[in-house]
């Protein structure tokens, strides 16, 4: 899945209100990490934000559904981020906090 760096660019300054984040390539794709903990992610040029049941709701409010991997053939922990909160930077840095506090949580099992 190519990423184009024009929305990797227009993502990392959308997310601009949560503050300091950092952006990795790999498998294809970008990984987004906060204190060296990964809680997004872009492929194919589609923003993800880590999810389990503390902001799943979030997301089934908007009718996104996890990112499928044909290769394990199940859901990930990642669902792409509605244009709609991608376009409110307030809003989005509230999802992503919830992801980031998430990707602490999952750091700690």
């Amino acid at each position: 899945m190519a990423v184009s760096e024009t929305y990797v660019t227009w993502i990392t300054d959308q997310l601009s209100e949560f503050g300091a984040i950092e952006t990795k390539r790999m498998f294809g794709g970008v990984g987004l990490f906060k204190n060296g903990l990964m809680f997004g992610k872009i492929g194919g040029d589609i923003f993800r934000l880590k999810v389990d049941e503390y902001n799943r709701k979030d997301f089934e409010a908007y009718g996104m559904k996890p990112c499928f991997s044909e290769k394990k053939k199940k859901g990930m922990p990642y669902w792409e981020v509605p244009n709609e909160i991608i376009e409110n930077k307030e809003e989005l840095a509230k999802w992503a906090q919830k992801s980031y506090e998430i990707a602490i949580r999952s750091k700690k099992l």
